[in-house]
């Protein structure tokens, strides 16, 4: 499997980016979200119906009711889907400063959506444990 795998050069490699996008999560059944032509930021099926999250406006232009306005903050080194303990340092550094955060891993990155409020908060939490760890 490709990626790093070593937590310590992960956090200190991680380099955060933020789109500066405001997204949504909204849920619906598979017949609805078919009917849409939204490109989703992330899809996920689960039991009770599918997870969507797309820009606030697309969600909007299409009727859908959501939640949010959130950031996406993107680690931009690839973690390898077997490293073990990044997704517990950084989600233990944001908890720390009050800052919920909502996890996406997707095979080169971890995507990590915060309330909007807060993104510039989680970019400077993120940023030193970054730092902290070179």
């Amino acid at each position: 499997m490709s990626g790093e795998t070593n937590l310590n050069k992960l956090l200190a490699s991680m380099s955060p980016s933020c789109d500066n996008q405001m997204y949504g999560f909204a849920t619906m059944d598979k017949a609805s979200f078919n009917a849409l032509s939204i490109v989703p930021k992330c899809l996920f099926v689960e039991d009770e119906g599918f997870t969507v999250i797309a820009t606030i406006d697309e969600l909007v232009d299409n009727n859908i009711e959501c939640m949010g306005p959130f950031a996406c903050i993107t680690l931009t080194v690839h973690s390898s889907l077997e490293a073990v303990g990044l997704t517990a340092a950084f989600a233990t550094a944001l908890g720390d400063a009050d800052i919920s955060a909502n996890v996406v891993a997707a095979y080169y990155h971890d995507h990590i959506f915060v309330d909007w409020a807060d993104k510039q908060a989680a970019m400077t939490v993120l940023e030193r444990l970054a730092l902290a760890h070179q």
